[in-house]
């Protein structure tokens, strides 16, 4: 049986149009992906910018995390951001800065990002990703899921009152994620409209 690539139909998310020409190939592109999307992470990590007072940089992790959810759908993307958080945890270091270990008050968002890659790679199979306005919405999404764990993260572990992990933990990066959504309301979108240019 064939698993070529499909047409790029609803239910399809990018990943999906790269193809196979068996099931162990699928496995084997599966594969590949998922320890891409670790590895695009973990160097999207690097570029770190310290915010001052807050222990939390500003970095091109989150962008990266969702853009591999929703490149490669809810399984693949959770599955990415799992192994990157799991070397990193191991001593891999490719956290922010180049650290590694789950001891730091901003491990909080790396947990976030496992739970954002699976939401807006949902999102994406029923189609968040193909115009401007719904990747817009996507991006907010994933966004707020990661702050809704990351922030609370942070508050337990730097003993913070719940207003200061939100001046310290939220506030200082929102400019950063509008920035980084406009990114992305423009490269998918776009990258769909290629593809149905060559299909």
């Amino acid at each position: 049986m064939s698993t070529a690539a499909p047409a790029a139909s609803a239910g399809t998310v990018l990943a999906d149009l790269l193809p196979a020409s068996s099931a162990s190939r699928a496995r084997l592109r599966d594969a590949a992906l998922i320890a891409g999307g670790a590895a695009l992470t973990g160097l999207a990590a690097q570029l770190s910018v310290p915010v001052p007072g807050s222990p939390v940089p500003v970095t091109g992790q989150t962008f990266a995390a969702l853009l591999v959810g929703t490149a490669l759908g809810a399984r693949r993307g959770f599955a990415s951001l799992l192994l990157y958080a799991v070397a990193g945890v191991a001593g891999l270091p490719w956290f922010a800065d180049g650290s590694s270990g789950w001891s730091m008050p901003s491990f909080g968002y790396i947990l976030g990002m496992l739970a954002a890659s699976a939401a807006v790679g949902a999102l994406a199979r029923r189609g968040g990703d193909r115009t401007v306005l719904r990747m817009a919405g996507v991006m907010v999404l994933g966004s707020a899921v990661i702050y809704a764990v990351g922030v609370p993260y942070l508050a337990h572990s730097a003993h913070l009152s719940a207003s200061q992990a939100v001046s310290l933990g939220l506030r200082p990066y929102l400019l950063g994620d509008a920035l980084k959504a406009a990114l992305a309301m423009g490269a998918l979108p776009a990258t769909w409209r290629l593809v149905g240019r060559s299909s």
